[in-house]
């Protein structure tokens, strides 16, 4: 399990925005950070995927637009398919009061 950042938010986005602006180079922004290379960069690259949301969310970027637009669909079909269902259950239930019980539903 990962350890809870040390750096706020706000830090994070200052730094990753002196190294994108060119400002600063990733070096330069670890020293004055107090920050290793490697988290300037990682921070840098969930900035450029998720902008300042995925910084806040301790790496875990949310879902993209594509992923977004399947997770509706998805729901959508749950829903759709949940009544679906119900209406079979009441087709079977009024065949089965006009026509009484079969020997399958028993």
């Amino acid at each position: 399990m990962a350890r809870p950042s040390v750096f706020s938010v706000e830090d994070k986005f200052r730094l990753v925005v002196s190294v994108i602006s060119g400002e600063m180079s990733v070096a330069e922004a670890a020293r004055r950070g107090k920050a290793s290379e490697q988290s300037i960069s990682n921070w840098k690259r969930l900035f450029l995927e998720s902008g300042k949301q995925g910084l806040a969310e301790h790496g875990k970027p949310g879902p993209n637009a594509r992923e977004r637009q399947l997770l509706d669909e998805v729901e959508e079909l749950k829903a759709a398919l949940g009544e679906a269902h119900v209406e079979l259950r009441v087709w079977k239930r009024s065949a089965e009061h006009r026509l009484g019980p079969t020997r399958t539903s028993r």
